[in-house]
């Protein structure tokens, strides 16, 4: 019998608590943060909408409970956010505090998808930029004030909602925007909102699409059961001061997702997305015993499990699909469970690539590797043929709402050409992940105890747990999960606000901003939800609230350095869009609190990178000039460590005997700051650099900014690479950086 290649989505949706307990028990139904309201009208309702119509595709969609509360809620028009409050303020009462809030924070979102394209919220965007805040504060009228209020709502409110009478309307009209007109853009929130529960109740009952869920608030399961599961792939990890031992808080969340699930959508889940994809061992019964059937991870978990290293080629694709494209059985006491395990890259590529990419080229991508997939497997069967002998399941599983914020038109026209395409190719059927259990139950098992336990980063639990800050945190959610313990009289039944408070203090996304790792300019308020969440377990057993509580978990000043967050996909314009880089990492060089010892004219580093490209930008002290301020040539030079290949010194002359100056490199790019051109080249034998082509991209305005392909280093994927950069005139060494050190990379 011959098949398709299967192919399963699951796109996760998720936020965390935002609802301030402080607020709720002054009777306010304050929200901290907005995000569910605004990513509730751009990308949870056209997600399916737009799949409805290729009715041959079938998808799963993953709603976090914790998700589905606070919608009801802005549906129901019982939640108030500070953006929501600000937006139907009237303008002339806003006070001097909320003005300049609403300059800092009104323009949240890229403004390359987001506000650019709407010329009155672009032009309010540009005053900011390139005058100032203190100049919008002093020179905005009630007019600016009310457009800017007005814009943030209408630009998060999806593309494919424009042709709504109402909406259009507003788009047309630009500016001048009334008190009614914002407090009919809110109400339209609301409709959107409202539909998003029964649109995806509807197309489930209709056979195109799955619903899975969450444990209830999105907590990391290995990790309540023990906070030690962290060691099993960092055993060196230091941990909290305290171990956090409550396994039986996992059948707790796992029974209110499924009882909510049960009660939105008419009949019992089947899938579980176990939050950040962490498993282990101990879950395992658990998940069973509550009714569940399959569950989700990461192919990190699924190597770290089977001993093996997924190897990929120069184009990203497996070189062992047989391992990864197949469910696996669990045996539990309560039954088997089937995971499967989703293709880490093919779901980076959409989430943090394809948005950098021209639409249809994309789409088209991205079915290349599907059909890269099939033709491999297809080799490793026993006899040639053109087709696939055996069932195979491509998983790709993802965030379903925040990378489509870098799409053109929050991602309909990639969705479209990817659908259209897939719609016709009969070689390629997509699924929900039971339909494809239903037919084809796992054949391969692995040992329940023998399950790594990891997450979807790196197989392993870093980002949560064993940085300073992420252990404070769990210290004191230990303290007061210990304290509730002494509470017996306080049931779930009889006191709900305790333990809704503890659930919501044990999701993942407060670990997340924690520490080292990730940062966003809310960071101070999911540090303060936490310890509200915490405040209110106190408080509901009418215990005293520790005051550490009232403290920040960690500083939120601005760090001095930082390393990358996630990939960048920057513009290499000249310009050094803060919004390109603020994601990547960054290096004080010469600034005045860098970390030369002499003074530099390079004032600071970014790098980042994805999956097309590494990003570099060098920023100068205000007016210089190549040859004449700085010196002409700059010289890019990289080695890989571990790996074998001709190799040779630094193509300069008057070059110090001085590591890393005096190592051997594998590749330079040579790029002249006054002319923009560059050129590439490759060590061979006998310590001589060989011409090579490149496409690297250069662009030298208030900055330089650098794009590298990977393609150029012809290297593999997870490939680790050191570079220094080198400032030299006619080919003589003048100084390099970062000093004394080296800039880390990591092929995706």
């Amino acid at each position: 019998m011959s098949h398709p290649l299967y192919v399963a989505f699951i796109w996760h949706q998720h936020q965390p608590l935002y609802k301030s307990r402080e607020a709720a028990a002054d009777g306010g139904g304050q929200y901290r943060l907005p995000w569910v309201r605004l990513h509730g009208t751009k990308d949870y309702l056209d997600l399916v909408l737009i799949l409805e119509r290729y009715p041959k595709l079938h998808q799963t969609v993953n709603l976090v409970p914790s998700l589905i509360l606070q919608l009801e809620e802005y549906a129901a028009g019982e939640a108030i956010d500070p953006y929501l409050a600000l937006t139907v303020t009237p303008e002339d009462q806003l006070n001097e505090q909320q003005k300049r809030y609403i300059i800092e924070h009104f323009f949240d979102g890229n403004h390359h998808t987001l506000i650019d394209p709407h010329p009155r919220y672009s032009e309010l965007y540009v005053q900011r930029q390139e005058k100032g805040r203190s100049w919008c504060f002093k020179h905005w009228t009630n007019r600016d004030y009310s457009d800017l209020l007005a814009w943030h709502n209408l630009s998060w409110i999806d593309p494919l909602f424009w042709d709504d009478p109402e909406i259009e309307a507003w788009l047309k009209q630009g500016k001048n925007f009334t008190l009614s007109d914002r407090q009919r853009i809110i109400s339209k929130q609301r409709d959107i909102i409202r539909r998003i529960i029964p649109q995806h109740r509807q197309m489930q009952d209709a056979g195109q699409l799955e619903v899975a869920t969450s444990p209830y608030t999105h907590p990391i399961l290995p990790l309540l059961a023990d906070t030690s599961s962290a060691l099993v792939a960092v055993p060196e990890m230091v941990l909290p001061e305290g171990r956090f031992q409550w396994e039986e808080d996992i059948p707790r969340h796992l029974r209110k997702a499924w009882d909510l699930y049960t009660d939105r959508f008419g009949r019992q889940p089947r899938g579980l997305w176990p939050s950040e994809q962490a498993v282990s061992p101990a879950i395992l019964p658990h998940v069973a015993k509550a009714g569940y059937r399959w569950l989700c991870s990461d192919e990190a978990v699924l190597g770290w499990t089977l001993g093996h290293y997924f190897h990929r080629d120069e184009t990203g694709n497996v070189s062992e699909p047989e391992l990864l494209y197949r469910p696996y059985r669990l045996e539990t006491p309560y039954g088997d469970l089937a995971i499967v395990f989703r293709d880490h890259r093919l779901s980076d590529l959409i989430g943090f690539t394809y948005g950098a990419m021209e639409p249809t080229h994309a789409a088209s991508d991205f079915i290349g590797h599907l059909e890269a997939i099939a033709r491999s497997l297809k080799h490793q069967q026993a006899e040639e043929t053109t087709a696939l002998e055996k069932p195979w399941l491509v998983t790709i599983a993802l965030d379903g709402e925040n990378c489509w914020e870098y799409y053109q038109k929050d991602g309909l026209p990639f969705l479209e050409a990817l659908y259209e395409k897939l719609s016709d190719d009969e070689e390629i059927k997509l699924v929900t992940v039971s339909e494809f259990l239903e037919q084809f139950p796992p054949t391969a098992a692995i040992p329940a105890d023998e399950l790594h336990s990891g997450s979807w980063v790196d197989g392993n639990f870093t980002t949560w747990i064993g940085d300073p800050a992420k252990n404070k945190a769990w210290d004191l959610l230990i303290e007061a999960r210990q304290m509730l313990a002494k509470h017996p009289e306080a049931t779930e039944e009889n006191n709900p606000e305790a333990w809704e408070a503890l659930y919501a203090a044990e999701g993942s996304d407060w670990f997340w901003w924690f520490g080292e790792g990730h940062s966003s300019n809310q960071d101070a308020a999911f540090d303060r939800l936490f310890r509200e969440h915490l405040c209110a377990i106190y408080r509901a057993v009418n215990e005293p609230v520790p005051p550490r509580l009232h403290q920040p978990v960690e500083d939120h000043e601005e760090k001095e350095q930082y390393r990358p967050q996630t990939f960048i996909h920057p513009l290499i314009d000249g310009r050094g869009d803060e919004q390109d880089w603020d994601k990547a990492g960054r290096i004080e060089i010469g600034g005045a609190r860098g970390t030369m010892h002499r003074s530099s004219e390079v004032q600071r580093l970014f790098y980042g990178w994805d999956h097309l490209n590494f990003y570099l930008r060098f920023d100068f002290k205000a007016g210089v000039k190549p040859g004449r301020d700085l010196p002409p040539q700059l010289h890019l030079l990289w080695y890989y460590p571990g790996i074998p290949m001709c190799v040779s010194p630094i193509p300069l002359s008057s070059v110090p005997d001085l590591a890393p100056l005096n190592y051997l490199y594998r590749h330079h790019l040579g790029v002249n700051l006054q002319t923009g051109s560059v050129w590439l080249e490759e060590a061979q034998e006998g310590f001589s650099w060989h011409p090579r082509a490149t496409r690297a991209d250069v662009a030298f305005k208030q900055c330089l900014e650098i794009a590298v392909p990977w393609a150029d280093l012809h290297i593999e994927p997870d490939d680790s690479l050191h570079m220094i950069a080198v400032l030299a005139t006619r080919d003589e060494f003048h100084s390099y950086l970062p000093e004394n050190g080296l800039i880390m990379l990591q092929a995706p």
